[in-house]
């Protein structure tokens, strides 16, 4: 977490929670959703305004976590802001090197992250690739599935078929997390 973050959150420490106004979709690109967006749709059906700016885009990406209960959110100075999330908290993206034999596969999550360990893989009932790692659970990106592809032909991926349904409480993930009851 950036320490400009940290320091904002002691300064305020009791600013509330946000819902619903960021997005991440199964590609790894964020998404702002204003008020008159939420009221069009739910995500990922509308998706809102991508964030093309890579300054902010890096800012979120650095200071992206989840809570407890498995709610996902962008850490915005003092305030949470909780995510919709289309498939999963990670995406990730996935490079072939090299030929044949001799081929490896570098994967790293939408935020940068290199992975180091994949412990398991699964097929959804989309055709959607799934990776449990070192980093996290997450889906491979769409533009990345050739390299995928290559990897469970190689026999270095063996996927499993799991309902995408399962996924999130598997996986301890929430797609649309709202506010906590309060007591």
């Amino acid at each position: 977490m950036d320490d400009i973050v940290k320091a904002a959150l002691k300064k305020w420490p009791n600013v509330p929670d946000c819902y619903g106004w960021l997005a991440l979709d199964a590609r790894g690109d964020w998404y702002m959703r204003d008020d008159s967006i939420q009221a069009a749709g739910p995500f990922p059906q509308v998706k809102g305004s991508r964030v093309n700016h890579d300054k902010l885009k890096e800012f979120i990406n650095r200071n992206y976590d989840h809570d407890e209960r498995g709610a996902w959110f962008f850490q915005n100075g003092p305030q949470r802001v909780y995510l919709q999330l289309e498939a999963s908290p990670l995406v990730y993206v996935v490079r072939k090197a090299g030929e044949g034999a001799q081929a490896t596969y570098v994967v790293e999550t939408h935020t940068g992250q290199a992975v180091q360990q994949i412990r398991a893989c699964w097929l959804d009932e989309h055709g959607r690739l799934f990776l449990d790692t070192d980093r996290g659970f997450g889906v491979v990106r769409s533009m990345d599935m050739d390299a995928a592809a290559d990897a469970v032909e190689a026999g270095v991926w063996a996927p499993q078929e799991m309902p995408f349904a399962e996924m999130p409480g598997r996986f301890h993930y929430d797609l649309n997390p709202q506010p906590k009851p309060h007591a």
